[in-house]
């Protein structure tokens, strides 16, 4: 069996060096774990004559519980900003779209819903494309069905055939492929294509672009993504 470095404690990825500091009773604790910034110290007094080692085991083990709990803290944020989740009451994801928000029949735009905005998001952006244009077997270019911008962080859904005017307050419109506002449904010439309905928490609101493309909004909020999430529909035209 290994003999263990009185001075060096290993677990689950944290690693703690205990050294004797300040003097006879004075023990200094060092612990460093590659979630945290910066290294942190800890001391304490050493009130018995017991062999140090004893003691710097002591010390290190409890400064791995420290640890511990930060990590699985920092865990649990990352978890929380990637749950950020889309839904639709009009299909499930990864399913056909219904004809009726289509132009084969409606053409309104579905219901979407959303849980999650973290907590520090000041706007959403909501972006629906398909990348499968004009063929799936031979895309040649993404084609851009809606575009919405600085959507307040405390929507939670958006309700079927929502017209411009029933927007959330503030709510701003870009211009889709068809080079006008508001929501332009799945018209696939050829196949299958895929419909996807990107959401965005930013931690800012955007200014006034005007009516943008989806390329010039794309531009506008990169570096002030906070969460992201999708929903993927299906459709293809019955001939």
């Amino acid at each position: 069996m290994n003999e263990m470095n009185p001075n060096e404690i290993q677990n689950d990825g944290l690693r703690v060096d205990a050294r004797r500091r300040y003097g006879r009773n004075n023990v200094g604790v060092r612990c460093a774990h590659p979630n945290l910034r910066d290294n942190q110290d800890f001391t304490c007094n050493v009130v018995s004559s017991k062999p140090k080692t004893v003691w710097l085991a002591i010390l290190a083990m409890g400064c791995i519980g420290l640890l511990s709990f930060v990590a699985g803290g920092e865990r649990e944020t990352e978890v929380h900003a990637m749950s950020l989740t889309l839904t639709s009451a009009s299909f499930h994801h990864n399913a056909d779209i219904p004809a009726r928000y289509t132009c084969d029949g409606d053409d309104v735009s579905p219901s979407l819903s959303w849980t999650g905005v973290p907590a520090g998001a000041k706007s959403l952006v909501l972006i629906v494309d398909d990348p499968d244009a004009p063929d799936p077997k031979a895309p040649k270019m993404t084609w851009v069905h809606w575009v919405l911008y600085n959507i307040p962080p405390g929507t939670t859904s958006l309700s079927e055939g929502v017209a411009a005017k029933d927007l959330p307050k503030g709510t701003l419109e870009g211009v889709n492929d068809w080079k006008r506002t508001g929501y332009g449904g799945p018209c696939p010439p050829v196949g299958r294509h895929r419909y996807f309905h990107k959401l965005y928490a930013l931690d800012t609101a955007l200014p006034d672009l005007g009516r943008p493309t989806k390329a010039k909004l794309e531009k506008a909020i990169h570096g002030h993504i906070l969460a992201q999430t999708e929903l993927i529909g299906g459709y293809q035209r019955k001939r």
